[in-house]
């Protein structure tokens, strides 16, 4: 296995250990085939940041030192065992992971064994789940290991068969040599293992013998799912957990000042401890019913939160205070355009929640976490104990769209349990997590572009925001708190907005910048973070400018495309989606491009905006227009697994119409009037497109690019596009219904509202 590392050879380990073990060492650095744009000639060239680094690249060369920690084990009983440094929450990585061993390792997917890895601090910016980057930055890594593990365990089998290495093959899991002997590599793994830590190198698969990589395949954990046998945070069986739910401040962030009646909570029915915490008053019980019961009833005099009095009105006062200019008008013609984005929710099919078991000397916490390397670190210093004291177990979480960066409920689990010296199985009502919980920050994006025929000379676009927290960092103690400390924060947030996003036209002289306010909301990096507001602002204005110049949507954008794939995914919907085809009055398709990551996508969509659909009844609903038919074609350089892939996209896709028509958070008073799923308008079944084709380009380069957030940006701004059309009027305003509130507002004091009673009714 010796000789220099190349374009398929890699340099790993293989470790000390009883049983065959396999790590990698560097990722390699990205594939500039993926992103290279065409080289099709441009008359106003744009060179854009993310042409040579992006998000994605800075995320993986911030995990690549590490990578060698990451091992794939083979078992005795011929099972293949590897813990991913990442967090599965419904998004399919444990699946793709275990494809790319079994693809190396020459084993059935089935006897793959894909965990997760606890937090490990050693693994520095290596366990971050964010940025649509797992399978980005672990493709390299993971099949070096595996195929590490495989070339060990043919040397076994050629002791053990007494046949020469290049007369066995490996397959199924079994070694085979000519003569038709055979041995598992169960029997090998014991053999195959090493008695010290060595360096190999190690060449793997070329992309003509993929049989397992590219071809789709269901969840590994499917069937677990559906028949209820998987297991969460909440199902743990942690001995004395007891249900735990926190009393929260009517205001956002606000803290108790004085609680009249503790004794008397403490002594109702079921309740074990009631408390006061940082972040309100904690009640333990045998029950979460008889927590809620508790929580309802408690009497709390509250403290002002850190959005006292504001509301949707005065931050966009605030919002327009701090945009910066779009700088001089040119001479030449342009088109100009503002847009409003308000809030956004970012809960979680699961409700926050968390255990933890606190002692005077270490502590063991289990949640959902998608940075538990700074959970662990972050609650580490609250308890004050030595961080090797702190045992984190990273559980597959029920979704997460950016929300399970945070550890809010991790945090809060462990400072109940170490005030009351109990276990505690922590959980937010629905009620906690729509007006404390993390939220899409309010936004505005101004857009100029200035032409001369039908050319772009310049792209300016001024982007302003509530902060968004990314308090998380890179996944680690040290970038999390640069991420926090003044000047340092602006910064952080200014080099991630620039690498998180992609100009795929010809804009000539191209300006983007943001600028942020205001940290007195709880918000985060939610689904796709900030690219869906700045691509569906940039894709209405080349609507715009195809007006001026007399092209339609789909000319001006192929016109200006300057990459061959994003131009492919571009014709590849115009063409399934029957382009300008004769539609009726009220009705009209709308068309838009993203590009992210070393990824490409392209979103056709049909509204229904006619008076029957935007009237239609739906109780306490939301309803207005209806996009109708989604045509949306995705090149992301390698596909592990289409079917995943088709699933991630078909979740964006529903995100992006959500957040172009209907979904939004109302603030009032310094708290957001929604209090559940209920009144908050995700795409509901009513509002979900009859016809949805998803198309997967053939794969054009040798790495994957990310996928995780792709979809999101293009299907909002082709909804927004396809609306303007059909009403005549570019939207300016998102969502387009935010204005129309059409739920009975639910009361703040108790923090949980009651329980409906008429569910039948309405089934």
């Amino acid at each position: 296995m010796g000789g220099p590392v190349g374009r398929r050879r890699f340099l790993g380990y293989v470790l000390a250990a009883p049983t065959l073990a396999a790590a990698a060492q560097l990722a390699p650095p990205s594939s500039a085939a993926a992103a290279s744009p065409s080289s099709a000639a441009a008359a106003l060239p744009t060179q854009d940041i993310t042409d040579v680094v992006d998000l994605n690249d800075l995320m993986t060369l911030a995990a690549a030192p590490t990578s060698g920690l990451i091992t794939v084990v083979v078992n005795t009983d011929g099972t293949v065992s590897f813990a991913l440094p990442r967090a599965e929450v419904g998004q399919g990585i444990t699946t793709s992971t275990a494809m790319l061993i079994a693809e190396e390792l020459s084993v059935p997917l089935d006897k793959v064994r894909v965990t997760l890895a606890d937090a490990r601090p050693e693994l520095l910016f290596n366990q971050l789940t964010g940025g649509s980057n797992t399978t980005f930055a672990t493709y390299t890594p993971i099949r070096t290991a595996a195929a590490i593990a495989r070339h060990r365990l043919l040397d076994a089998a050629a002791a053990h068969l007494g046949s020469p290495v290049g007369e066995l093959t490996l397959t199924a899991g079994t070694v085979k040599n000519r003569s038709g002997g055979s041995v598992p590599i169960g029997t090998l793994a014991e053999k195959a293992a090493s008695s010290r830590t060595k360096a190999v190198t190690v060449e793997l698969a070329p992309r003509t013998k993929f049989t397992v990589i590219g071809e789709p395949h269901g969840r590994t954990d499917a069937l677990a799912a559906v028949t209820g046998r998987k297991k969460f945070a909440m199902d743990l069986d942690v001995p004395d957990a007891k249900p735990t739910m926190v009393c929260r401040a009517p205001t956002i962030n606000g803290t108790v000042g004085a609680v009249a009646n503790l004794d008397d909570v403490r002594r109702m029915p079921g309740v074990t401890d009631v408390v006061v915490i940082s972040t309100g008053v904690a009640v333990r019980a045998d029950t979460f019913g008889q927590c809620i019961d508790a929580v309802r009833a408690l009497r709390v005099t509250w403290k002002p939160g850190t959005a006292a009095g504001k509301s949707d009105e005065s931050v966009l006062r605030e919002l327009a205070g701090a945009e910066l200019p779009l700088g001089p008008k040119p001479p030449a013609p342009t088109v100009e355009g503002k847009f409003t984005f308000y809030f956004r929710g970012n809960s979680a099919l699961e409700p926050n929640c968390a255990v933890a078991d606190v002692r005077p000397d270490r502590a063991e916490i289990w949640a959902s976490l998608k940075s538990p390397i700074v959970a662990q670190q972050t609650i580490a210093a609250k308890l004050r104990l030595p961080v090797g004291k702190v045992a984190v177990h990273v559980v597959e979480g029920g979704g997460s769209f950016g929300r399970k960066l945070f550890f809010d409920a991790a945090l809060e689990a462990a400072e109940v349990s170490q005030k009351i010296g109990k276990p505690v199985k922590l959980m937010w009502h629905r009620a906690d997590d729509a007006r404390q919980g993390r939220a899409h920050p309010m936004a505005t994006s101004r857009v100029r572009i200035a032409y001369a025929g039908d050319a772009v000379l310049s792209y300016t676009q001024r982007h302003t925001s509530v902060s968004t927290d990314l308090g998380h960092g890179l996944g680690e103690i040290i970038t999390s708190l640069a991420a926090k400390i003044p000047v340092g924060d602006k910064a952080f947030s200014e080099v991630f907005f620039l690498l998180s996003q992609t100009m795929p036209y010809r804009v000539g002289a191209e300006s983007r910048l943001l600028s942020e306010v205001d940290k007195g909301f709880n918000t985060g990096s939610m689904r796709n973070v900030y690219s869906p507001d700045v691509t569906c602002a940039r894709e209405l204005m080349l609507d715009q400018l195809g007006t001026k110049i007399g092209k339609d949507p789909l000319q001006v954008r192929r016109q200006l495309l300057r990459d061959g794939r994003a131009r492919a995914v571009l014709d590849t919907v115009a063409e399934a989606g029957n382009w300008g085809r004769a539609m009726p009055a009220g009705t009209a398709q709308g068309i838009a491009v993203h590009t992210e990551y070393k990824s490409v996508s392209a979103a056709l969509v049909e509204i229904d905006n006619r008076p029957a659909t935007v009237n239609r009844p739906i109780r306490e609903g939301v309803t207005g227009p209806r996009v109708t038919k989604v045509v949306f074609a995705v090149d992301v350089g390698l596909t592990v697994n289409p079917r995943g892939l088709e699933a991630q996209m078909m979740g964006g896709i529903m995100d992006g119409i959500a957040q172009a028509l209907t979904a939004s958070l109302h603030l009032r008073d310094g708290y957001f009037l929604e209090a559940s799923w209920d009144n908050y308008f995700y795409t509901r079944q009513w509002n979900v497109p009859p016809d949805l084709k998803i198309i997967i380009m053939p794969d054009t380069s040798d790495r994957p690019g990310g996928a995780g957030e792709l979809a999101v940006a293009a299907s909002m701004a082709a909804v927004a596009g396809a609306y303007g059309r059909a009403t005549g009027t570019m939207p300016t305003s998102f969502p387009i219904n935010h204005a129309t509130l059409s739920f009975e507002v639910k009361p703040t004091v108790p923090p949980i509202p009651p329980s409906p009673t008429d569910g039948l009714s309405n089934a």
